[in-house]
């Protein structure tokens, strides 16, 4: 179901709130698809997973505005008591609003503006993250002109390497010496063998789970999750799947995409009895050599967080962003934005 909220006559816009990720779908006609959205999480198919297997049940409230041609999505989660956050989980390396393709930034600005003050019908608060810097900025804008108070913050460091043109060869010519040695001793009688796998297969995502299990990672509470990303992506050909072995016995996997000319790292780990032998290190040399050398991207991506050995891969760090925003028109929206803002005033005093 959905709530119609004509809001702009002059703009022929329409405005309204769809409750449903298969209203989504029928609003959006083909729009919000992989043959349409280059973006990996920006897809209804993304969307569907994020809530069915971390927000099962969970009501959403996803923002929708028109013009003739023209549309955007704003995907949401309504947490009640007036509180509503993006569609998004930890699997979700960048959120933003979706776009029908082809809308100029007059458009995106106008669509996004509506959505705005829709929105401001709905929710005292909203939590939107992690974003691209311009798309905070966009998202700060747009909120702000319709009577939102916008306060952002960094939650997440991101880094990439700038590949356009470069083999393996090349790329690893350039990486630091000291991750250059550490990699030469380590080959050096290394009892590991490595694969990667441009499709899915089911005994290799069993070998990722059980090594993730017994890795030092944290339990994330949603495998049937990845599993299932891992599923689409393989059918649709993007999927590059890596396990290293020491005498045949997985120990370590690595989970990544290509697609558009981005290479995305989305998971990685390793035992941590074979901590000592380097076996991570020596996947992502035969992952980096495989997707370098076969797919030639633009640029790769090591997902969001800030651990220090990704300065060692990569070429820049940039940051994802949290807007916290508050509708300064609804009594709720007021007090907090208002108790933000004074905790803000009261720590520049301090500081």
């Amino acid at each position: 179901m959905s709530a119609a909220l004509p809001l702009s006559a002059a703009n022929a816009t329409d405005a309204r709130i769809l409750d449903s990720l298969d209203a989504l779908a029928r609003d959006a006609a083909g729009a919000i698809d992989r043959a349409a959205q280059p973006g990996f999480y920006d897809r209804h198919g993304w969307l569907a997973l994020t809530h069915a297997h971390i927000y099962p049940g969970e009501p959403l409230a996803i923002a929708s505005a028109r013009e003739v041609a023209d549309a955007m999505w704003l995907p949401l989660r309504d947490c009640g008591s007036g509180h509503g956050r993006a569609l998004a989980s930890w699997y979700t390396l960048a959120f933003a609003p979706l776009f029908a393709p082809g809308a100029d930034p007059e458009t995106r600005a106008r669509l996004l503006g509506e959505t705005a003050r829709l929105l401001r019908r709905r929710f005292d608060t909203l939590s939107l993250w992690p974003l691209e810097a311009e798309v905070a900025a966009e998202l700060q804008h747009a909120f702000r002109a319709q009577g939102w108070l916008a306060a952002q913050h960094v939650e997440a460091a991101n880094w990439v390497a700038d590949t356009v043109g470069l083999d393996f060869d090349t790329y690893w010519a350039n990486r630091p010496s000291k991750l250059r040695n550490t990699v030469r001793r380590r080959t050096k009688n290394s009892p590991f063998t490595t694969e990667v796998l441009d499709r899915f297969d089911d005994a290799a995502w069993d070998a990722y789970e059980a090594i993730y299990a017994q890795s030092w990672k944290p339990d994330e509470g949603a495998p049937a999750f990845l599993r299932a990303a891992a599923e689409a992506e393989g059918e649709a050909g993007t999927l590059r799947l890596g396990i290293a072995r020491r005498d045949g016995v997985p120990v370590a996997a690595q989970f990544w995409t290509v697609e558009n000319g981005t290479a995305t790292i989305h998971k990685l780990a390793y035992l941590e009895s074979e901590r000592e032998h380097s076996p991570g290190t020596l996947l992502s040399v035969a992952m980096f050599r495989h997707v370098l050398d076969r797919d030639r991207p633009a640029v790769i991506d090591y997902g969001n967080g800030d651990e220090p050995y990704k300065a060692e891969w990569m070429d820049r760090r940039r940051e994802r962003f949290r807007l916290r925003l508050y509708n300064l028109r609804s009594i709720g929206g007021l007090s907090r934005g208002a108790a933000k803002a004074a905790r803000a005033a009261l720590r520049r005093i301090a500081g």
